[in-house]
C-alpha cells in the first residue's frame, strides 16, 4: 500500500510545469543539417504545394456535364449501302453509342420446333437427349430442349428445341464493314462547375462552322476540334482498327476539364485522351471482346409473326467526362501556411535525436537540454548587466554562457 509520502510525491509530480528552454549548439554538422531539412520543407511547399498543387485554391469536383453525339459516313456491307440509322445503337446520339462493324444475320426465324444447331448438343438417341435435360437443365442457347433427338442433315442428329427456329448458328466467318475507319464523330460537350457557377462548352469561340466542317482532331495540329474520325480514335487508343472490328470492343474517349479560375475565361479549354475500356477481355479466351443480339420481326399476311436475327460486333464508344476547377481561396491558403510553417519544425526534432543519440558530447547537451527546478530552489534574479557571464569551462572542452534575459543557452561543441 503506498504512503503518504508516495502519494504527495504523485500528486507533486502531477502539478509541474515544463517550458522551453533555448539551447544554441555551435555546431557546423548539426547547422548544415537543420538548414538542409529546413530548406527542404520550405522547397516542397513553396515547389509542390502551392505552385503544382495550388494549395492555395478551393476546388470544386462536382462537374456537371452533357454529351451529345452525332456519327456520320456511309458503308457498305452484305452488297447493301449502310448508313447512321443501319450501323449506330443506340440512335438517340448518347454518350455511349455503337458502331456495328460485322453482323451475322439468320433470317426468316418462327417459332416452333427445330434441331439445335450446336455441337454438343449432337445425339443418336432420344436417351441422351433426356440425359442433357437431367444434367444442364432444359434450356440451350437457342430454346428449350423437348428431349427428343431428330435429324438435322443428312449424317447429323441433334436434340430437338422448341423456339425460334431455324436455330442460330454464329460460328460462321463474316467480312467487316472496313469503311467505318473513316467514319466521322462529332462531340458536343457542355460543362459547369456549381460552386463557381462556371459554364463552358468544347466548341470554342474561335470555330467557325468552315473550320467544323473541314477540321479532323489531332492532339497537335488540331487539339480542339470536336470532329474525331473513328480509325484516329481506334489508333490514338493503341488498338489496330481491323481487329478491333472484328471481335469488338469498348474504347473510352475522355474529355478533362481541370481550370484555373484565377486565369482568364479562355484559359478553360478541354483535353481529349484515348483508351480501351475492355483490355481485359482481350486476355480471356471464353468472352472476348464485344457482341450482341438484337431482331427485327415482321408479319405475313395471314398474321403469322417471323424475325430476321442479327448477332452484331461493334466498336463501342463511352464518352467520359471528368474535371475539377480551383480559384483562390484565404482559407485554404492560410491553412497550408500554418501547416508549412509548424512542417519547419522537423528539422528541430530530426537535429534533437542526432544530439541526443549519435554526436560526442551528447551526454553534455542533455544536461543543458533537461533541468529540473524547484520552486524553493530558484535562484536569485540575476542583474540585466552584464549581459552574459561567463561560466566554468565543461571538461575543459566547452564554454557555457547564459543571456541574462532570455535563458538561453550556447554551447560550443
Amino acid at each position: 500500500m503506498p504512503t503518504l509520502s508516495s502519494r504527495m510525491n504523485c500528486v507533486a509530480n502531477f502539478f509541474t510545469y515544463e517550458t522551453t528552454k533555448s539551447v544554441v549548439v555551435k555546431s557546423w554538422t548539426i547547422g548544415v543539417i537543420n538548414r538542409a531539412v529546413q530548406l527542404l520543407i520550405v522547397s516542397y511547399f513553396i515547389g509542390w504545394v502551392f505552385l503544382h498543387e495550388k494549395a492555395y485554391q478551393v476546388r470544386d469536383t462536382a462537374i456537371e456535364s452533357s454529351v451529345v453525339t452525332k456519327v456520320k459516313g456511309f458503308g457498305k456491307y452484305a452488297n447493301q449501302v449502310m448508313d447512321v440509322v443501319d450501323y449506330v445503337t443506340p440512335p438517340q446520339g448518347t454518350s455511349v453509342f455503337v458502331i456495328i462493324t460485322k453482323q451475322i444475320v439468320t433470317e426468316n426465324q418462327m417459332q416452333g420446333f427445330c434441331p439445335e444447331s450446336e455441337a454438343r448438343y449432337r445425339c443418336r438417341s432420344d436417351s441422351e437427349c433426356q440425359k442433357l435435360i437431367s444434367a444442364t437443365g432444359s434450356v440451350s442457347s437457342a430454346g428449350i430442349l423437348t428431349g427428343r433427338c431428330v435429324k438435322y442433315n443428312q449424317t447429323l442428329h441433334t436434340c430437338e428445341i422448341q423456339g425460334w427456329c431455324p436455330a442460330e448458328v454464329d460460328t460462321v466467318d463474316v467480312p467487316i464493314m472496313l469503311e467505318a475507319e473513316n467514319f466521322t464523330l462529332f462531340i458536343k460537350n457542355s460543362i459547369r462547375f456549381p460552386l463557381f457557377n462556371f459554364e463552358k462548352g468544347n466548341l470554342l469561340p474561335d470555330l467557325t462552322v468552315q473550320d467544323i466542317r473541314r477540321c479532323h482532331f489531332h492532339p497537335i495540329s488540331q487539339p480542339f476540334c470536336p470532329i474525331l474520325r473513328l480509325g484516329d480514335i481506334v489508333k490514338f487508343a493503341g488498338q489496330d482498327f481491323t481487329n478491333l472490328a472484328s471481335t469488338g470492343g469498348v474504347v473510352g474517349i475522355k474529355i478533362g476539364w481541370v481550370c484555373d479560375l484565377d486565369q482568364s475565361w479562355d484559359r478553360c479549354v478541354p483535353s481529349y485522351s484515348f483508351t480501351r475500356l475492355d483490355s481485359v477481355s482481350q486476355k480471356n479466351s471464353i468472352s472476348r471482346g464485344y457482341n450482341f443480339r438484337y431482331a427485327k420481326y415482321y408479319r405475313h399476311g395471314n398474321g403469322t409473326e417471323y424475325r430476321t436475327l442479327m448477332k452484331a460486333f461493334g466498336i463501342r464508344f463511352d464518352v467520359l467526362v471528368y474535371g475539377n476547377a480551383g480559384k483562390f481561396n484565404i482559407i485554404p491558403t492560410l491553412i497550408n501556411a500554418v501547416a508549412a510553417f509548424t512542417s519547419v519544425g522537423v528539422g528541430t526534432v530530426l537535429c534533437d535525436i542526432i544530439l541526443l543519440n549519435f554526436l560526442k558530447g551528447a551526454e553534455q547537451y542533455k544536461a543543458k537540454k533537461f533541468e529540473e527546478v524547484t520552486e524553493v530552489n530558484l535562484p536569485p534574479a540575476v542583474s540585466t548587466s552584464p549581459v552574459y557571464r561567463s561560466s566554468q569551462t565543461l571538461g575543459g572542452r566547452s564554454e557555457e554562457k547564459q543571456s541574462t534575459d532570455s535563458g538561453a543557452y550556447s554551447i560550443g561543441l
